[in-house]
């Protein structure tokens, strides 16, 4: 056990990313649990990771700008296609999700097939480097969430698909260079799923926000203490939180009932 790894100087800004991903996800993710399209986030978050990659490929590593419009660019569009894909052909539109993901992941690998970085740069796509970001990083993240949760509630945007879409796909964009893949695919369905029981809109979102948080928090400090990855650990406490909070729910309905 590793009690230095709890230092505050690492595991705060951390904390605080856990917290701005939780802010957005949460109800981004029980909008698209309830319209059914639960693998967009997979999708739109491996074609965002694809926007990256690319920029990396083109030599604008060095470039902010240039990786984050490439990265948003890939999204939007990924986004836009997704969304046309519901309007003409919502029977098939998991099938097509699955389809565009698995494109957009072997895209990603052939972009790096002779990169010498390939694999450390697909790795942190993949799990992200939660632990090792600073606050610096953060300021734009929280500038960018205050707008989209703005918009999210200000113009009711659950109720207007194509803002849905474009809302999502900035999310997405950012999260997945901050948390990874797998964290934000975790973060949008885990905490919305386990709440699903709960008929309140207020109620499931705050439930949502609390069971996300836990898992960030817990699975941070159980990584740090036996050094193991953090993205990996949070999903997994995430999913353990989310189990618990889904059975306690349960059971009051069945004493309610």
């Amino acid at each position: 056990m590793n009690l230095d790894g709890l230092d505050p100087v690492i595991i705060a800004p951390a904390l605080a990313a856990g917290v701005l991903v939780t802010a957005t996800h949460v109800p981004l993710g029980q909008q698209v649990l309830k319209r059914g399209i639960i693998f967009i986030d997979l999708a739109i978050a491996q074609i965002a990771a694809l926007g990256v990659l690319l920029a990396y490929s083109l030599g604008f590593e060095d470039s902010d700008v240039a990786v984050q419009a490439t990265a948003f660019g890939s999204a939007l569009l990924g986004a836009l296609m997704l969304y046309q894909c519901e309007r003409r052909w919502s029977h098939h539109l998991e099938a097509i999700i699955g389809s565009v993901f698995v494109l957009a992941a072997t895209a990603g690998i052939l972009l790096l097939a002779n990169n010498p970085h390939g694999g450390e740069h697909l790795k942190d796509l993949l799990v992200g480097q939660i632990l090792w970001v600073n606050l610096n990083q953060l300021l734009p993240i929280v500038v960018l969430y205050v707008g989209v949760l703005a918009a999210w509630y200000g113009l009711r945007a659950e109720h207007r698909p194509a803002l849905f879409y474009m809302l999502f796909s900035l999310t997405v964009t950012a999260s997945v260079q901050l948390v990874g893949i797998y964290l934000v695919f975790a973060t949008l369905i885990i905490p919305a799923l386990a709440v699903r029981r709960l008929a309140m809109r207020c109620q499931s979102l705050m439930a949502g926000y609390l069971l996300s948080l836990a898992g960030f928090a817990s699975g941070l400090v159980i990584s740090a203490l036996f050094d193991l990855p953090s993205g990996a650990v949070i999903v997994w406490m995430l999913a353990v939180t989310g189990i618990l909070v889904s059975s306690l729910i349960a059971s009051k309905h069945q004493h309610a009932g």
